[in-house]
């Protein structure tokens, strides 16, 4: 696709609001890792199904398909600071000083996130420059803060 096109797609595609979640794992014996995602959404209520989208050339694509399980921390509307963090580069720094716990097969979770879902690896397929990633729900758990929204290329507070 040329330059243009994906700008006026990213454009476009830029009128959607979307959550923000950053997805996270670690590897037995190594530290986590983790990066914002925006591509994720609910696939299945039974069995209770997830999906992301993962940039194939990014440095996390690899790490995530060699993993069993991830999690998904669905940002809150006060953590537009930590979506920064884990979009950008180094990757490996995002966790410094951040505060987070392991859910229950040791993924990483975000402390404060409006929601956290743990996940094993289902189903990986190709979608152009990305992989989807299709994730069974294990476990989860949610809070009483509001969640943060992507909307025309800034973070902002879903107002409910």
């Amino acid at each position: 696709m040329d330059q243009q096109v994906g700008a006026r797609f990213r454009d476009v595609m830029g009128g959607f609001p979307t959550g923000v979640t950053v997805v996270a794992a670690c590897l037995p014996g190594s530290e986590p890792w983790g990066l914002t995602v925006n591509s994720f959404t609910s696939v299945s209520l039974d069995p209770p199904l997830v999906l992301v989208c993962i940039q194939k050339d990014g440095q996390s694509h690899q790490r995530l398909l060699d993993t069993e399980w991830f999690a998904v921390s669905i940002l809150a509307a006060e953590q537009a600071e930590i979506a920064r963090r884990f979009s950008s580069e180094p990757t490996g720094n995002r966790f410094e000083d951040v505060k987070w716990s392991e859910a229950g097969r040791g993924s990483p979770i975000l402390d404060d996130a409006a929601a956290w879902l743990e996940c094993s690896i289902q189903e990986v397929m190709p979608g152009g420059d990305h992989s989807i990633v299709i994730g069974r729900v294990e476990s989860w758990g949610t809070s009483e803060r509001g969640a943060l929204l992507f909307y025309s290329g800034e973070y902002k507070a879903a107002v409910l």
